[in-house]
């Protein structure tokens, strides 16, 4: 009886994995890595730490560029965000030229909270997510 009863747990905690694991949604892999040069580069720099944009700009544009040009996984609406990613690309590109012609710490931040803004635009039209 022990064994019948342990069986019928084990079928029924099957059985109402797998809908769940069906329902994950699958990862936008572009999304995500600019996702990460952003958040290391934002959040210095809203304590005044500016090293970290002026660093990484380059993979910045990098990285808006790739997830300008990929593919969004199912269950991202990609055309309700193309214009945003252009504007990503653009802004980043701006963030670039103030960082070489040696912009004021006021001036990059200023930019670099429209590019931030820009992004979670984004996220909010092309899913559900809430970063």
């Amino acid at each position: 009886m022990k064994k019948l009863v342990l069986f019928a747990f084990a079928m029924t905690a099957l059985l109402f994995s797998r809908p769940m694991a069906a329902q994950e949604k699958a990862k936008w892999a572009e999304k995500d890595a600019f996702h990460e040069v952003m958040s290391k580069t934002f959040h210095p720099a809203e304590e005044g730490k500016f090293e970290p944009i002026k660093t990484r700009i380059g993979e910045m544009i990098e990285k808006a560029v790739a997830w300008k040009k990929s593919t969004a996984p199912e269950g991202f609406n990609q055309k309700a965000v193309k214009k945003e990613l252009g504007d990503l690309v653009k802004g980043a590109k701006k963030l670039n030229k103030l960082i070489k012609k040696n912009g004021s710490d006021d001036e990059i931040k200023n930019q670099l909270v429209a590019l931030h803004d820009v992004f979670h635009t984004i996220v909010g039209k092309c899913t559900d997510e809430k970063h």
